[in-house]
């Protein structure tokens, strides 16, 4: 049992003051599977004034017991353990929080009030001062490396069988608090348990409730999933067990839904087996695999008998836009899924894309962005039943990117700015720079040789004689053509995948 001190100690100084407390939780749980606690939580008897006057720097701002002590080492926090008075919990009118919190004296009250019966295990060592009380049985108390266990509803065999079972009633613990049926998947993925029968009954009876749920928890338990080593597991499970039409239900417009003779695979079904190949560990990456051809179902035509999906890629950047947004994904996060999967049907083709094409689409999607790009790429050929996933025109592409990744691709990596021109030229501040810098762009991303600062002042010279609209015409004609071009070979040659 691999207790940190400091844990130990928070325990030993509240029984000194002649309360019960215990080791309580997750925390036992991950012990038992020999793995290292993200958290720690304890549980006692003491009411949170009681707490605080045993920690004085313990902060108490909520009404649920929960008291939180700093962890300090050498003058600086570097953690927080909750102490938590034992507690009973009744109506959950908003589906998350209880009505009324009522503090308990008996540990049992506060393990009943639990989700699941893996965390609903508490632990002391065999020699604290304050001893079990005698109404818990036997029979609950299991004896382990100087520790003892307190289970009252079957928690370590659970863990030994690899199941989530719900403590007591599911229905019930669902009704408190929905997410609780989110939580069960994202916990069989994170730990690859199974859902136990009569817990899996209750989510499929119980699931409408989660879209009472607040948009930002059920965002934060999706990422989860995603991070996981099992993410495609965990949106089948949601798929399954009917809790995915309330959270994505974009994505499972595509159940059924079939492409065409290159395809074997129905959208939905290429879009989940896309992210279970996904070969990168970013959620992100991962999240733009199972939702890039979100739009497939609604743009879908059939023309000469085929089945068509023209600009489903545009299509599904709003879609996933809008995604983001309910969801609440942060403004950064939204960005680059949106713009993979935006950019997920770029045209490669080797001997026909040139050295500026490839600047262009680094403008295009950001330097950040190119690895998680091909990845994408990888993700949506493995998806599609292709073996190979990365063809030579893949790897060439991973070349050219690397050959001319330090040409300028923006306006700030030019070797000439705003402030230059007005020094040099004694231009006016105004729009007028700007569209002179993105001409000058224009030109340099079709040759980076042109990128030196005599050319550029020399160039910046000529253009000036110009007019403020003729300029604007020419970098907009000049920077779109490219992108004009190869938008029309996407069209041309991945209408379909």
């Amino acid at each position: 049992m691999k207790i940190p001190q400091y844990v130990k100690n928070i325990v030993k100084k509240l029984e000194e003051a002649d309360y019960e407390a215990y080791i309580v939780g997750g925390c036992v749980r991950d012990i038992l599977r020999g793995k290292a606690p993200k958290d720690w939580d304890v549980t006692t008897k003491a009411k949170p004034e009681e707490i605080l006057g045993v920690f004085e720097d313990g902060k108490y701002e909520n009404r649920f017991g929960t008291v939180l002590v700093p962890i300090e080492k050498k003058g600086e926090t570097v953690d927080v353990v909750e102490i938590t008075t034992y507690r009973s919990e009744f109506g959950y009118s908003d589906r998350r929080r209880p009505d009324e919190v009522k503090f308990e004296k008996d540990l049992d009250k506060d393990l009943a009030r639990r989700d699941f019966t893996m965390n609903a295990l508490a632990m002391k060592k065999k020699s604290s001062s304050v001893s079990i009380p005698e109404h818990i049985k036997e029979e609950h108390r299991i004896e382990e490396d100087g520790y003892i266990i307190i289970d009252l509803f079957g928690g370590r065999k659970d863990i030994d069988k690899k199941l989530i079972r719900a403590v007591g009633e599911p229905v019930d613990r669902f009704k408190e608090d929905a997410l609780r049926m989110m939580r069960a998947i994202r916990l069989a993925v994170e730990l690859d348990f199974d859902l136990e029968p009569k817990t899996q009954r209750a989510i499929l009876k119980m699931a409408g409730a989660i879209k009472f749920i607040a948009k930002e928890r059920i965002r934060d338990e999706l990422i989860r999933i995603l991070e996981s080593d099992h993410a495609y597991k965990g949106i089948m499970m949601l798929h399954e067990n009917k809790l995915l039409q309330y959270i994505l239900p974009e994505l499972e417009e595509g159940v059924g839904v079939k492409q065409n003779r290159h395809h074997v695979y129905t959208v939905f079904e290429h879009n989940v087996y896309s992210l279970k190949n996904c070969p990168n560990p970013d959620w992100r990456v991962r999240f733009a695999a199972l939702i890039h051809d979100i739009a497939k179902p609604r743009t879908k035509k059939i023309i000469k008998g085929e089945a068509t999906f023209y600009n489903h890629e545009y299509v599904g950047a709003k879609i996933t836009s809008k995604i983001t947004k309910r969801l609440k994904f942060s403004n950064e996060d939204a960005e680059k899924i949106i713009a993979l999967v935006k950019a997920h049907m770029f045209y490669y083709n080797v001997g026909e894309v040139t050295a500026s094409s490839v600047r262009r689409l680094i403008r295009k999607v950001g330097e950040e962005n190119l690895k998680d790009l091909i990845d994408l790429r990888v993700a949506d050929r493995l998806g599609s039943g292709v073996p190979k996933a990365k063809p030579y025109k893949l790897r060439h592409l991973e070349y050219m990117m690397e050959k001319v990744r330090k040409d300028p691709i923006s306006v700030k990596m030019l070797k000439i700015n705003g402030d230059i021109l007005m020094k040099d030229l004694g231009l006016e501040p105004g729009p007028k720079i700007g569209a002179i810098l993105d001409v000058l762009l224009s030109e340099v991303l079709d040759d980076p040789k042109l990128n030196t600062k005599k050319h550029l002042l020399k160039r910046a010279k000529e253009l000036n004689k110009e007019n403020l609209k003729q300029l604007r015409d020419w970098a907009r004609e000049k920077i779109e053509e490219e992108q004009d071009k190869e938008d029309k070979e996407i069209k041309k040659q991945y209408w379909v995948k």
